[in-house]
């Protein structure tokens, strides 16, 4: 990364931490395939394990309970299924409930039929409203067959962490199916599979600083399991078919042993670097709107607009500026648009936002540098007006 340049678009893509890229570099070097019995076969798979338990720990899960993906949406789309396996039995999934704000690939409903699946709205501060909540669940106690819901722990756009308790009490007691996207969230904060009453989570390598191009979905139970989304040679257990990318895998494990270690310190660090941040664009730029602002947060996540300015038009101004930061979602290849998250807590999604994400490298010096660009781009927009 040009060291000239700051990033803060963190969650988009973390920088690959010097622990992944080691593992990664040294997974490369090994010749055999996972699934072979000689030697090299068997050193292989000792990486492909050693990343299961290192991710595993990451979120308090038992290491058999990792399903090694290409990617979070591959996640989704394995567990966001109406079929599933019961121990041998089949079991057949009536609805999936999902929030309005979240990620695209959740929004997409997998595997159900686009009839079976019903957006839950969300409140002013992005968190889900949990009487209709409660109202579809009970529609669907009706019938045979179980609900899903799956819902997004932290929010990519807008970092609001959501209050998973509640939703997760209500959804049991209707005796749903719970899964939680944790992909934002997982080593920004803690997340713990068993406290969340998630029955599955869903993660992704690059957004902790592992490589791109794999992510997991954790399985609570060895009983419940969704039928494989990639049938054919067997691998992961049945539940993923495909030789494993044990480089990729190594550095996602190497990533997730890190950021777990530094959960303890990094959180407060960054808050207080995130703090500092919204001070600051408050002091310059008095009728900015910081979304989410009462709400709990992720500890590297501001999302703001500049009134009278395009987000897309800030976005480039912060580029030239030597700053990366985004207009939202970077889920799209590159395309900007409305955002609908925006628009699911009742804002204005044309207006769209400027969101900063920070990281474990991001500085004091940083912020002040972003802060100092954006003084600068705040005083054109005056000027312009």
């Amino acid at each position: 990364m040009n060291k000239e340049r700051i990033y803060l678009d963190h969650n988009a893509t973390t920088p690959l931490l010097a622990e992944a890229r080691s593992a990664t570099m040294q997974a490369l070097e090994l010749p055999g395939n996972p699934s072979s019995v000689h030697e090299e076969g068997r050193a292989a798979r000792a990486v492909v394990e050693k990343a299961r338990r290192q991710v595993a720990q990451l979120v308090n899960a038992d290491p058999a309970g990792v399903v090694f993906t290409s990617g979070a949406t591959e996640a989704a789309a394995t567990v966001l299924t109406p079929h599933f396996k019961m121990g041998k039995a089949d079991l057949t999934v009536g609805q999936l409930l999902i929030g309005a704000a979240d990620h695209p690939c959740i929004l997409a409903g997998g595997r159900f039929d686009p009839r079976q699946v019903t957006r839950i709205d969300v409140d002013h501060n992005g968190q889900i409203h949990l009487q209709a909540l409660e109202g579809a669940l009970a529609g669907q106690d009706e019938a045979s067959r179980p609900a899903m819901v799956c819902l997004m722990l932290a929010n990519n756009e807008t970092g609001i962490v959501q209050e998973m308790g509640l939703a997760s009490d209500i959804v049991k007691r209707h005796g749903g199916i719970l899964v939680v996207d944790a992909v934002q969230a997982a080593g920004r904060i803690p997340v713990d599979l068993k406290a969340l009453g998630a029955d599955f989570v869903i993660l992704s390598s690059h957004k902790i600083g592992g490589p791109k191009g794999a992510g997991a979905l954790v399985c609570g139970s060895e009983i419940l399991r969704p039928v494989p989304l990639v049938p054919g040679g067997g691998q992961e257990k049945g539940h993923r078919s495909g030789t494993e990318n044990p480089a990729a895998i190594a550095g996602f494990g190497a990533a997730a042993e890190h950021v777990t270690a530094r959960l303890a310190d990094d959180p407060e660090r960054i808050a207080e670097l995130r703090d500092r941040l919204e001070f600051g664009i408050l002091k310059k730029c008095a009728d900015c709107l910081i979304y989410g602002a009462e709400a709990e947060r992720l500890p590297n996540t501001v999302f703001f607009a500049i009134p009278g300015m395009k987000a897309e038009t800030a976005q480039i101004a912060f580029d030239l500026a030597g700053i990366a930061v985004s207009a939202g979602s970077a889920c799209s290849s590159g395309k900007v648009g409305p955002s609908h998250v925006l628009a699911a807590m009742g804002f204005d999604a044309e207006q769209g936002g400027i969101r900063v994400s920070l990281g474990p490298e991001t500085s004091t010096g940083d912020i002040e540098a972003f802060l100092s660009a954006f003084e600068g781009i705040v005083s054109n927009r005056i000027a312009a007006s």
